[in-house]
């Protein structure tokens, strides 16, 4: 009886500790993409990585690669997805996918613009990536779409300048300010606010004048 019981319990542990039997590289692939249609982005990467891991020489990885980085775009892990859009650009440059993948890399710094008041180095960023796109891929879809982000980022530069520009001059401060407004317009296109900057610039050299002529007189 005991060696029955023995027999048995060897039987069954074989198969509690048996493998599961792996998916194919396309199996994973419809399995991530499903995850991603129904919003369970997190699910989705693993199961792309799991893709990558598996069956790193398959022709679905690239696409794997891809919605890796549009499911971190989309949960807005930016990092994660400039990451990911980055190498794919590095290991598939001649793909028909590029200028998608730089219009989202561009879209990952937009998305974190802040107000004019604060630190703009993401507004650089998307413009620097959106002028590339348009460079690289004149007439492309994505380049045409790029044009309306674009102007808000330049908007959002020359807001900062000006912010700035007129804190300088409230504060008397009136090389700093002026230049600020001379920045204006030599950096970036009129996005409506270059006759204010004319302005201020006046006001800047009238006020060091007046000042130039105190320190003269006394």
């Amino acid at each position: 009886m005991f060696g029955l019981i023995s027999s048995l319990l060897f039987v069954s542990g074989c198969a509690w500790f048996e493998p599961k039997e792996e998916k194919t590289a396309q199996e994973l692939a419809s399995d991530g993409m499903d995850q991603f249609n129904r919003g369970k982005y997190k699910e989705s990467i693993e199961s792309f990585e799991k893709l990558k891991d598996w069956y790193p020489f398959s022709k679905f990885v690239p696409f794997a690669e891809l919605k890796i980085a549009d499911a971190n775009y989309n949960i807005k892990e930016y990092e994660e997805a400039v990451a990911a859009y980055e190498e794919f650009e590095s290991l598939h440059p001649r793909n028909e996918a590029i200028p998608y993948v730089i219009y989202k890399m561009g879209l990952c710094s937009f998305k974190q613009i802040d107000t004019i008041d604060r630190d703009q180095t993401t507004a650089k960023k998307a413009l620097n990536t959106f002028t590339r796109l348009k460079k690289q891929f004149p007439g492309d879809l994505y380049a045409i779409k790029a044009e309306e982000h674009i102007k808000k980022c330049l908007k959002s530069l020359t807001g900062h300048e000006l912010y700035v520009g007129l804190f300088y001059l409230k504060s008397k401060h009136y090389k700093a300010a002026l230049h600020r407004f001379k920045s204006i317009l030599n950096k970036y296109s009129d996005v409506g606010v270059h006759q204010m900057a004319l302005q201020h610039i006046a006001t800047c050299e009238a006020s060091l004048k007046e000042q130039k002529g105190e320190k003269v007189s006394q």
